[in-house]
């Protein structure tokens, strides 16, 4: 049974201030008046478990809109109106751009077993090889995948129509001397799904979708923190910090050295996504797209009425929602697409699209969340590197449909259940 925790609230803007003195400067472009807003609204996050009747943990229920996430924390559907429409965050510079150019073939330099784990590569974050950082380019197709997706070519596609991205999810990074802060558990936080914990707030940052660190616009307000100094990934749903009061939803504490089994925290458990996964893990980003590779997979999300209904989910996904309602056909959380192998590279717009579907291609994308826009990209603010460095912005693969993806085999669906945490 879920319940929740009420902790006294800190004076924490005055916490953050201290930790200023190690935040590095440029990160003070927060205020940015071109910042991409593109989660428009309550996605999918992860918060009740199927038991639970007054929340929909995960798959926050949602209006189609002009969300990136939508499909989990039970809130309102109420959409923001801004999503990324220009795709890039307003950085200036060119299109000149570290990437080379990629020919039309697909990268697939790593061999890859046939049992669906494939040959490790560890990559982005995490340290530890895990289902999101190997590569599956060698694997073999689900029996099921083109039921899958044919299904879903029938019945919409990607959620607005195009495969657009979404770039308003900031990833942050701590120092040793960020303050760790406890927080008031919203209505969206969920137990023993979630981790009552006290969570970094860097001196400068911003939750998705917004400017600073309160979330005003009604959307999904992610808020995701990179700790070097524990080797920890904190992330949480529906924060929001003003004058002393934080409150959150939703918290997952994720160890990044550490290779989780194949229902990571544990079947039946949510995240700060609807899915069960950690979403900076699949966060691509500027800077990975500017070195030439995207190490590991990517988040991609879909209408509920397009997910998989009947309560059930695929490994390596830990959580499923009552929001979702698509037929047996329809792909379940947690399933993992790739891009096919023979998908003309060349023609993309740009090398920088060539290099996030070549990772589609040898990593694939998990369903991770509910919502409209179809791929999830950090925001380039705290990045070196920006979207227009590396000529990439919402519509640069629009190209690819439904049915240039295959579904790598994923194994049995497993059906809801409460939260039953590893260790």
């Amino acid at each position: 049974m879920r319940r929740s925790f009420i902790l006294a609230a800190l004076p924490v803007a005055a916490l953050i201030g201290q930790a200023a003195c190690g935040t590095p400067t440029e990160q003070e472009i927060a205020d940015d008046t071109a910042l991409q807003r593109g989660h428009g609204g309550i996605g999918g996050h992860g918060g009740r478990s199927h038991s639970s009747s007054s929340s929909s943990s995960s798959g926050h229920t949602v209006a189609s809109s002009s969300s990136s996430s939508s499909g989990a924390h039970t809130t309102s559907s109420s959409s923001t109106s801004a999503s990324s429409t220009s795709g890039a965050s307003t950085s200036s510079g060119g299109a000149t751009t570290g990437v080379t150019s990629s020919s039309s073939t697909s990268s697939s330099s790593t061999t890859s077993s046939s049992s669906g784990t494939g040959s490790s590569s560890e990559g982005g974050l995490f340290q530890a090889t895990n289902s999101w950082n190997t590569a599956v380019d060698a694997d073999p197709a689900s029996a099921s995948s083109a039921a899958i997706t044919g299904w879903l070519a029938a019945n919409g596609g990607w959620g607005d129509g195009t495969m657009r991205i979404d770039f308003s999810i900031n990833l942050l990074t701590a120092s040793a001397s960020t303050p760790l802060l406890p927080f008031t558990p919203n209505g969206n936080f969920y137990t023993p799904d979630c981790d009552q914990v006290p969570f970094p707030v860097p001196a400068v940052g911003a939750v998705e979708g917004e400017t600073g660190y309160t979330c005003t616009q009604g959307g999904d307000c992610h808020l995701l923190v990179v700790y070097p100094p524990t080797n920890k990934l904190y992330e949480m749903y529906s924060a929001s910090i003003s004058g002393s009061t934080f409150s959150g939803g939703c918290v997952a504490v994720w160890d990044l050295t550490r290779a989780y089994p194949a229902n990571l925290r544990g079947d039946g458990c949510s995240s700060a996504d609807a899915g069960g996964f950690p979403i900076s893990a699949m966060l691509f980003t500027a800077d990975e797209v500017y070195a030439g590779e995207i190490p590991h997979a990517i988040r991609f999300i879909l209408p509920n009425a397009r997910i998989r209904g009947g309560g059930v989910y695929v490994h390596p996904g830990t959580h499923t929602t009552s929001a979702t309602s698509g037929a047996a056909d329809a792909p379940p959380y947690g399933v993992r697409f790739r891009l096919r192998a023979d998908y003309p590279l060349a023609s993309l717009p740009s090398a920088g699209a060539q290099v996030v579907a070549r990772a589609m291609q040898k990593y694939g994308m998990f369903l991770a969340d509910g919502g409209n826009i179809a791929l999830t990209a950090a925001n380039d603010v705290y990045t070196t590197h920006k979207w227009t460095d590396v000529a990439i912005d919402s519509n640069s693969l629009n190209g690819i449909l439904v049915t240039d993806m295959e579904v790598v085999d994923m194994g049995a669906t497993v059906p809801t259940q409460d939260c039953v945490r590893n260790p």
